[in-house]
């Protein structure tokens, strides 16, 4: 039952949230701005008079403010998130295209950098002031330093390009769905991880080598080792289980974030991705598409933290009765 109640307290959160993100963005596009301007702000740049015309007919800009945010919520409720009069495309349309690439990106990387800034901090916590840690903790300082363009573009230069000027193909920029080449789809994902777990994998490999250290300080750790547990147990079940708890935390910062769109490494290697579409709707000032990206951006958001929060419940039992 504690469980129960926790989730559904956390699933009315996001709701909440979600609300909140809708009203504002409601209230940035329809009522912060001038009445003339609502539609061609909507209907994008390029936009004719009669395409602003059919703008402010579909959305029904001329009645009352509360009946525009009914409808505007309404749509949402039902999976309507508008027509990009730009594209001519429906945004759900649009949103399905781009969303593979985004959560190819993702997964993928957040596997790879987990894998191995978990596996070098705990490596680093066990064997503090060796010659693996100060090895370890320059590589997180390069790591931390890199600007994940500079890596994109290191690598593309360094890998991409020497393996096709031997003939080796493999490596590709660009994004092959997977449904169309397991291969394809593997050679154009390699580089966009291997970018964002090396930026990604200093910070991990930093937080968790200290929560770690500070874990295994305490005194029931002390008490466990007394008892004769032997040193891997000790580590394993109780230790490294504790000290993921910060750990957890972050990555629904970090995997929320992520799939708002992962802007730089999808302009580097052409992913065409959801962030790469937000850049571009909003160079052509397609309105009715940022605020679908925004929408989908917030959903994300909140589903990252309440898969969060089920593990962070899972690893420490008394989060569920606060």
């Amino acid at each position: 039952m504690g469980m129960a109640r926790f989730l559904i307290r956390r699933i009315l959160a996001g709701i909440l949230v979600l609300w909140a993100v809708a009203t504002l963005t409601f209230f940035l596009f329809f009522v912060a701005v001038p009445e003339g301007v609502v539609a061609r702000n909507l209907a994008g740049r390029a936009a004719t008079p009669q395409v602003i015309a059919e703008v402010e007919r579909n959305l029904g800009l001329n009645l009352p403010k509360p009946v525009q945010y009914w409808r505007y919520l309404d749509h949402l409720v039902h999976g309507n998130l508008g027509y990009s009069y730009y594209s001519q495309e429906p945004v759900t349309t649009i949103i399905k295209q781009a969303l593979p690439a985004t959560i190819s990106v993702v997964i993928g990387g957040t596997l790879l950098w987990l894998i191995a800034g978990l596996g070098t901090g705990i490596l680093s916590a066990t064997r503090a002031r060796s010659l693996f840690d100060r090895i370890a903790t320059v590589g997180v300082l390069a790591g931390v330093s890199a600007p994940v363009f500079v890596v994109g573009e290191l690598l593309i230069v360094l890998v991409y390009v020497q393996l096709n000027s031997h003939g080796v193909g493999f490596i590709q920029t660009g994004y092959t769905p997977i449904t169309q080449s397991v291969t394809g789809w593997l050679g154009c994902m390699i580089l966009p991880w291997i970018t964002l777990a090396i930026v990604q994998a200093a910070v991990y490999t930093r937080l968790s080598r200290g929560s770690l250290l500070d874990t295994l300080g305490e005194d029931y750790i002390r008490t466990a080792r007394s008892k004769g547990i032997s040193e891997r147990r000790v580590l394993y079940r109780h230790a490294v289980r504790s000290a993921m708890t910060p750990v957890v935390s972050q990555l629904g910062i970090d995997i929320g974030a992520l799939l708002g769109g992962v802007i730089v490494v999808e302009q580097v290697f052409g992913l065409q991705g959801l962030g790469q579409q937000t850049v571009t709707a909003i160079t052509q000032g397609d309105g009715q598409l940022v605020i679908g990206f925004v929408i989908i951006a917030a959903l994300f958001v909140v589903v990252a933290n309440l898969i969060v929060d089920m593990s962070y419940a899972l690893l420490d039992p008394r989060v569920r009765v606060n």
